[in-house]
């Protein structure tokens, strides 16, 4: 989940780089496309969605992990969830985290359409408040939502990742600011950063995709 601004602050990667990266990787479903397509014509903005380059990380992580029961906290309108769904076995599970009522409305939709397994379970509301409620471990947890709530999500959900499992966190370079934030959000995920860093229990890569992905693994 990114923000609603035409252009990037700090172009990352370069654009002809990048563009060439998303060439190369596997391309979305039919399925994932649609939604994408919906979403366009429903919302006036929808660079919120993580993105081939991200959707395709997270689907080989799980594949490579053997994960079955997903977290995800923020849904936007289900891009994400779908593509994440679609690397799951049968029996696999995706419980899905949002507030907003808009998104909330749209994401059933698809789920509707392109979730055929029932794999994803959406659970309205405060994560925050959600989050606590949840029963069990999780292998893999991905967080895309409130960038002034990142600490806190950690903080709550790295309980419930199972001992050596995956938790990969989105948007953690914010367009370059974290490296002088000037902004409310640019240095929550600074701080978010810093925190994830130094906490012994886990170890973490920060990869400057899209817009700065970190993996982290629970010891």
């Amino acid at each position: 989940m990114k923000k609603h601004r035409d252009t990037s602050i700090v172009q990352i990667t370069d654009a002809n780089i990048e563009e060439y990266a998303r060439e190369m990787t596997t391309p979305e479903s039919e399925g994932v496309k649609a939604l994408i397509a919906s979403s366009d014509a429903e919302l006036e903005y929808i660079d919120m969605l993580s993105g081939n380059l991200v959707g395709q990380m997270l689907k080989m992580l799980i594949k490579i992990s053997g994960a079955k029961r997903i977290l995800e906290i923020g849904t936007f309108t289900g891009y994400s969830a779908i593509m994440m769904a679609e690397a799951l076995p049968d029996e696999g599970e995706i419980i899905t985290l949002e507030m907003n009522l808009r998104y909330q409305k749209l994401a059933c939709k698809h789920f509707r359409e392109f979730d055929h397994q029932n794999k994803i379970k959406l659970l309205e509301g405060n994560a925050r408040e959600l989050i606590p409620e949840l029963k069990g471990e999780f292998d893999f947890i991905f967080i895309d939502a409130d960038k002034l709530s990142y600490e806190s999500y950690f903080k709550q959900a790295l309980p419930l990742l199972k001992q050596g499992g995956l938790m990969v966190v989105d948007n953690v370079l914010w367009d370059g600011t974290v490296l002088d934030p000037e902004d409310q959000k640019a240095q929550a995920l600074h701080e978010f950063n810093k925190m994830v860093s130094q906490d012994s229990r886990v170890e973490q890569v920060l990869l400057p995709v899209r817009d700065g992905v970190t993996i982290i693994r629970k010891k």
